[in-house]
């Protein structure tokens, strides 16, 4: 599997948790946790993967818009990583609070996901060509099982 179809797999998993969890009620306290560890999960790995893998050979490979697309995607990241799903971890569960941060965090998320699919992977896709993208593919892989397996044992 090459990299940007591994990446898009991720997309499609994060934004299926994320549309779960937005239908929740505040009722749904146990569950409203679970669903938020696991996305916390799924972005954290597939943040690493981005940006030790992907955003450093788009940046190397093009020019001064690639590295504009590089810092953003990566401020994009580090909004979500650092700041969004911290605060949503402290926030009672079972609370309008939860679901209003919970909704923030979705348009984030979604406009990601969106601004990668349709303006950096295409970037990708010619600047580094197929065989790069599936050794990275590859590489990815590898990277995911490990750090999947030093989440569990954390």
């Amino acid at each position: 599997m090459n990299a940007i179809e591994l990446l898009i797999q991720d997309h499609q998993l994060v934004k299926k948790l994320l549309e779960e969890l937005s239908s929740t009620t505040e009722r749904a306290v146990k569950k409203r946790a679970e669903l938020l560890a696991r996305i916390k999960q799924e972005v954290s790995i597939h943040t690493a993967l981005e940006e030790e893998i992907l955003y450093p050979a788009i940046k190397q490979a093009g020019g001064k818009e690639e590295a504009k697309m590089y810092y953003e995607a990566k401020e994009e990241h580090r909004t979500v990583d650092s700041l969004v799903i911290p605060d949503l971890l402290h926030t009672e569960t079972g609370t309008v609070e939860f679901a209003g941060r919970v909704k923030v965090m979705k348009e984030l998320l979604e406009h990601h996901i969106e601004e990668e699919e349709n303006e950096l992977f295409p970037t990708a896709r010619k600047l580094l060509g197929k065989q790069e993208l599936e050794e990275m593919g590859h590489a990815m892989e590898a990277q995911k099982k490990l750090l999947k397996g030093e989440q569990r044992a954390a």
